[in-house]
């Protein structure tokens, strides 16, 4: 219980102190926002800031802080650790760079800010590798909720029919204005998902639920190592690069630039708040990592989240699960795929005011996503895990030398390089020791990751000591 309520008051602390250091690293300012400049109906929209936050919450979490702090529980409660520093000094500051970047930069797509400040060469790299880990998580987020919906359905009613009608809905969501359908659902939506997470929490507490208290010992019943493992299993609930195509989406609805870090870092913040309610209950709830795995083993994800809502909230933990494990991944999946529109969009300069144009770059990509969902889960989970992860690296490197350009001062930009060098660190040596990886030993891929950490770092000075400090 006290490393719970201890993880719980760092996260809003953080949210006070690091994340308003962060901001006045920024300095954002009265200029206008692209919203205000150039409305253009679709994805330049000006909303109200609490409902931009919501959208934010609702477009970046989905099902990730649940899923994956639930896999990751099976490590034991270190995951806490990670959740917590992983999301105030990384995730956070991650997904607050990316978003107050783009208003900068007129709302642009993460690929164009990597293109920006670290080149043409990684702007063509950025724009398929985001293309690619979007289209994964739009397959991740049509499988998942289409198996619950199954399960709670008529048997004609299978999985392949709910996939097919979530494909027709991530149509309409990808192609209409942002405010028709997310802007005015998703806000509702997001307060369900705070209210689930909060329901969990009081059920918990209420069932006498024993809470796993903190410890360094891996408790992963098969033995799987921390490093690299738990750092990209639980993906969303602590940092995140899908964040980062989310990001400049509501950049483009900002009404002021000085609304940042309650939306960007204040949604990422909220979002480990849900992941470390859902890594206790799993635990808390099956007794021991162990019993954890088993159920998730046998239930999958979204039936261990119905089972631990139903059984510590009766009928309306049902209710909420239902909302939590389909419209919440669905809410993702559909912004995954109109974050991957504006990303083709922006690459070659195709108006999305015109209609056909949307639906012309659209149709290609929910097709992509469609093909996807035939691929085992679990399989398609790990590679998207791994993808996002090394999307958040490189998207802090970017905003590490943003940091460098513009920072008032030199140390600035160690606010993005330190966790820039953490997560590649931690993305090379999954890579390398990963079954979807090259399966090297941990002999191996433990100095080799270091060093690649390492040589990211040692580059970094290198272009730092080379950059002048100009102004905006």
């Amino acid at each position: 219980m006290l490393t719970f309520l201890c993880a719980i008051v760092l996260l809003i602390a953080g949210y006070f102190l690091y994340g308003r250091l962060v901001e006045r690293v920024f300095r954002p300012d009265d200029r206008p926002t692209p919203a205000a400049a150039h409305p253009d109906g679709v994805d330049y929209v000006p909303m109200k800031t609490w409902r931009v936050f919501l959208v934010q919450l609702l477009n970046i979490a989905g099902t990730g802080p649940i899923f994956g702090a639930l896999m990751g529980a099976v490590f034991g409660p270190v995951v806490f650790l990670w959740i917590v520093f992983g999301s105030i000094l990384g995730g956070a500051v991650h997904d607050y760079m990316s978003g107050m970047i783009s208003l900068r930069m007129d709302g642009a797509s993460v690929s164009e800010i990597v293109g920006r400040y670290l080149g043409p060469v990684a702007r063509q790299a950025m724009r398929i590798f985001s293309l690619i880990l979007l289209v994964l998580l739009g397959a991740v987020f049509t499988t998942s909720p289409a198996a619950l919906i199954a399960r709670l359905t008529p048997a004609w009613m299978s999985v392949g029919f709910w996939i097919v009608v979530i494909l027709i809905y991530y149509v309409l969501a990808t192609l209409l204005p942002i405010d028709k359908i997310i802007g005015k659902l998703y806000p509702i939506f997001g307060g369900v998902l705070l209210l689930m997470a909060l329901g969990i929490m009081v059920g918990l507490l209420a069932g006498g639920y024993r809470l796993p208290e903190l410890t360094l010992a891996n408790l992963h019943p098969d033995g799987r190592p921390v490093w690299p493992f738990m750092f990209i299993t639980v993906a969303c609930g602590a940092i995140s690069g899908f964040h980062g195509t989310q990001s400049p989406m509501m950049a483009r609805c900002l009404r002021t630039e000085k609304d940042g870090r309650r939306v960007f870092y204040g949604a990422m913040i909220s979002e480990s708040v849900i992941a470390l309610v859902w890594a206790a209950a799993g635990v808390a709830f099956y007794g021991a990592t162990g019993g954890l795995q088993a159920a998730l083993a046998q239930l999958g994800q979204s039936g261990v989240v119905y089972e631990i809502s139903v059984t510590l909230l009766g009928v309306f933990g049902g209710a909420l699960a239902v909302i939590g494990v389909v419209v919440c991944p669905v809410s993702s999946g559909d912004t995954a795929f109109r974050s991957a529109r504006l990303i083709i969009a922006d690459w070659f300069h195709i108006d999305q005011s015109d209609f056909k144009k949307r639906l012309a770059v659209t149709i290609p990509l929910l097709a992509a996503g469609a093909l996807l969902t035939q691929v085992d889960f679990n399989v398609v989970w790990r590679y998207f895990s791994w993808s996002n992860q090394t999307l958040a690296m490189i998207t802090l490197w970017a905003a590490a030398m943003y940091l460098v350009r513009h920072g008032e001062k030199r140390w600035h930009s160690l606010l993005c390089a330190l966790p820039a060098t953490f997560m590649s660190g931690v993305s090379c040596t999954y890579i390398l020791m990963a079954e979807e990886g090259l399966r090297l030993s941990a002999g191996v891929a433990y100095p080799v990751g270091g060093a690649f950490a390492l040589a990211c770092a040692a580059l970094y000075a290198v272009k730092a000591a080379g950059r002048s400090e100009n102004r905006i």
